[in-house]
């Protein structure tokens, strides 16, 4: 998931406009608390973020 982060970050932005910086402040071991917060910021389940990441 780290790899070209920042260009998943700003796609993850532009896709949906509610999502802030802070949203997706990324830490080394931390992926579980970033995907948590995105489930509750966009109301989506686990799988469906993930699938989101993976596409983007």
């Amino acid at each position: 998931m780290r790899k070209n982060w920042y260009e998943t970050k700003q796609k993850l932005k532009h896709k949906f406009a509610k999502i802030t910086d802070n949203d997706l402040l990324f830490e080394e071991g931390k992926q579980e608390e970033l995907v948590k917060k995105l489930q509750i910021k966009l109301g989506k389940s686990e799988e469906e973020i993930l699938n989101i990441i993976a596409t983007l």
